[in-house]
């Protein structure tokens, strides 16, 4: 009788949701006028909306949030990482895409990696470190968008880095996977112990072991170098002490990063590239990152009317799957550092190519184009908007967890390893050279109607961000999911080579899992691996903040 009644009441639940116009039960959006924040972490998003209250930007909120998260979410994101960010400008009425990425070293050669006997580039290893952009890039925004002093974005962490916080539970659990799975996931020898990397462990395994849960985490380095960037500026990162730490550092652990290195950095200011979907403008950054993908697939979907399939339908599924796979397999063939290579892009993104792509797709059975590309990325997202109308959709990244693992003593952050996104295969377009951008995973998202600002969003999570984009954008375009919805939503991820398989998120019906195998798709039930994913819709009078459920992030305004 009570199972009965609760069954009763859950259909009578989800019946009233339909009614409402959801699709799905989740929370609702936040909704706001004079500002809005939603990240990863709420003590980020408090920290952005403090700035935004005090007269700051959404690019001044912006980056006080992501110099937080360095210190809040370690692993993830940090001084030592890249960044790319889409921003509109309410005075220009238009987009800026910046892309403060990082060049391989110039003295590190192709042959020293053969000369060792290297099929790839080691993830821990300081071969593998390139320039970290994100500081640099948080400068450039600041001098084009800031409206604060840069000091006053940098002390909220100054203070929470010296006083402490919990560490919270989504912070503890990649720790944890990382101590149990670090050989496994970086390839290290099988004697490795933690204490070979001293100042990592004293910084981040204080007590011979990463933090669980509630414990207070404190990080007295990384204010210090705050108070460094604060007195010194962009140049104290990277032609001062900071950069002279770094490199002597890298160079002593075997590495080639050198100060000339440093001192030739600069970000890059791009113009975002993009397609109408439906009568909406999708953008995304250029090469060398995989938004390409998100704009490729949106093209072939247009083809059919998934609205009249019905979320979670087999044709929705099978159609989005089988263009991830035809998207990406031109990823992988086209996709590098546009200072090295000439790159079709107006090509890739035209309808008529999209046309003769679409023409490969089956509709009763499953394809095979090419191998996809699988990489590892562990990223944060944020996005945020103020009361004059500028919005920021801004990712960043240290690529694995905690980057390379080489923390530079006294710095209080880790190094990337960016390197990874290089092949050592000869002639690829990803081939490893001096002085080389890698191909990046990490992509911001915005979308326009009319012209007018409409969504700034994000999804983390490596090769999934290009298909967790598509599926945003179908789930509010196709199949009129407000914001929030769209990013709880049950997902679908495509992996593996060839045919590959399809992972799905509970929520999806038995007879459509039924039918998308007898088409031919190989079927699983997945978990964790679905990304992260923040959003702001705005309407032209209010903002419609979002932070899917499967993350401790918050959505805040005000």
């Amino acid at each position: 009788m009570g199972i009965g009644l609760a069954l009763f009441m859950c259909d009578l639940l989800m019946a009233q949701d339909r009614l409402s116009g959801k699709l799905f039960a989740t929370r609702s959006e936040v909704i706001a006028k004079n500002g809005m924040a939603a990240t990863n972490h709420p003590l980020a998003s408090q920290v952005a909306i403090d700035i935004l209250k005090q007269g700051g930007s959404a690019v001044d909120a912006a980056i006080a949030a992501n110099v937080f998260l360095g210190f809040a979410d370690p692993a993830m994101n940090g001084p030592g990482g890249d960044l790319f960010a889409i921003i509109w400008s309410a005075d220009d009425q238009k987009l800026y895409g910046l892309n403060a990425s990082g060049k391989s070293p110039a003295s590190l050669s192709l042959e020293h990696f053969r000369e060792r006997g290297l099929n790839s580039v080691p993830a821990s290893s300081p071969l593998a470190v390139t320039v970290p952009g994100a500081v640099d890039g948080w400068y450039e925004m600041h001098g084009k968008f800031g409206k604060l002093d840069f000091e006053q974005l940098l002390s909220p962490t100054i203070i929470y880095a010296r006083e402490g916080i919990a560490v919270h539970a989504e912070v503890a659990d990649l720790m944890d996977f990382l101590d149990r799975d670090l050989i496994r996931f970086y390839n290290l020898p099988e004697d490795f112990k933690w204490n070979q990397l001293e100042y990592f462990s004293s910084l981040y395994r204080p007590n011979g072991r990463f933090p669980v849960k509630g414990e207070l985490h404190r990080n007295e380095d990384y204010a210090r170098t705050l108070e460094k960037l604060a007195a010194g500026g962009r140049d104290a990162f990277y032609r001062g002490e900071i950069a002279r730490a770094i490199t002597d550092h890298i160079q002593d652990e075997g590495g080639f990063l050198a100060m000339d290195d440093y001192e030739q950095h600069s970000s890059v200011w791009v113009d975002p590239v993009s397609v109408n979907y439906r009568g909406y403008d999708v953008w995304q950054i250029p090469p060398p990152t995989q938004g390409l993908s998100v704009l490729q697939m949106l093209n072939i979907l247009e083809g059919y009317n998934l609205g009249d399939y019905g979320f979670g339908s087999p044709e929705h599924i099978h159609y989005f799957t089988e263009a991830k796979k035809l998207a990406y397999a031109d990823m992988r063939r086209f996709v590098s550092d546009p200072d090295f290579h000439v790159l079709p892009v107006e090509t890739l993104l035209s309808k008529e190519y999209a046309a003769q792509r679409r023409e490969h797709i089956r509709s009763d059975w499953t394809g095979s184009y090419g191998p996809g590309l699988e990489a590892e990325s562990h990223t944060i997202y944020l996005t945020v908007a103020d009361k004059d109308g500028n919005m920021v959709s801004l990712i960043q990244s240290n690529s694995w967890l905690f980057g390379s693992l080489i923390t530079p003593p006294g710095l209080g952050f880790p190094l990337q390893n960016r390197g990874t996104g290089f092949t050592l295969q000869e002639g690829h377009l990803n081939t490893y050279e001096p002085g080389k951008r890698p191909f990046h995973t990490i992509i911001p998202a915005f979308v326009t109607k009319d012209g007018e600002p409409y969504i700034s969003f994000g999804l983390t999570g490596g090769d999934m961000q290009p298909q967790g984009h598509v599926q945003i954008v179908m789930n509010v375009v196709d199949f009129g999911m407000n914001i929030q919805e769209a990013g709880d939503a049950p997902r679908i991820r495509h992996s593996g080579s060839g045919s590959g398989s399809i992972e799905l998120e509970s929520g999806f019906e038995y007879k459509t899992i039924r039918q998308l195998m007898m088409m031919g798709h190989d079927v699983k039930y997945g978990f964790e691996r679905f990304g992260g994913f923040q959003g702001i819709l705005f309407d032209g009078t209010f903002y419609y903040g979002a932070s899917e459920s499967r993350k401790d992030g918050q959505a805040a305004g005000y």
